[in-house]
């Protein structure tokens, strides 16, 4: 291993007072961190990273409103629909009959680092309402995979209704998530 010195980098200034702070740590990092022991899980293994021992849990409610928010930045959509179920009757009743998880048009499934999701829109009158949908499906998968860092195995987009031109917007909006 080389010697690798530190050499001050002094800067120009037009007064004392602007003259750079010392600093408390040499600028090389890699340099200093190189010569610090490793930290290994085994004590015998001296080139081993440190691992942490830990589990993380990301709450479905967490999932469904990444994927809300997903949901409503695709144009085309005006707002959530009340309830996923209709998307969950079609794919065969992943939750027991009866039960409403979420009134918010999104409901979340999470196991281990998979997620299924279920999205229930209102799409806008005058766009072509597959595109929206298809553009509804790619855009909650690449959020939340992205968000999250979880893999999306599904997402089942229900199409709830279409708003026409003066309507009332029913559903949730942005406002509401």
């Amino acid at each position: 291993m080389t010697d690798v010195s530190v050499e001050e980098i002094t800067e120009e200034t037009d007064s004392p007072a602007e003259a750079p702070a010392a600093r408390p740590f040499p600028l090389n990092l890699s340099a200093s961190l190189a010569t610090a022991p490793a930290v290994s899980e085994n004590p015998g293994t001296a080139g081993a990273a440190a691992v942490v021992k830990g589990r993380i849990r990301v709450a479905d409610e967490v999932v469904e409103k990444v994927a809300a928010l997903a949901t409503l930045e695709v144009a085309g959509v005006v707002g959530l629909g009340e309830d996923p179920s209709g998307v969950l009757e079609a794919i065969g009743e992943r939750v027991a009959p009866g039960t409403r998880r979420s009134g918010r048009g999104v409901s979340a499934h999470v196991q281990d680092r998979t997620v299924a999701i279920d999205v229930s829109i209102v799409a806008e009158y005058g766009h072509v309402v597959m595109d929206v949908a298809n553009e509804v499906k790619n855009n909650v998968a690449r959020t939340v995979s992205r968000m999250l860092g979880m893999r999306v195995v599904e997402v089942n987009v229900g199409v709830e209704d279409v708003r026409l031109p003066g309507e009332p917007v029913t559903g949730r909006s942005a406002e509401d998530v």
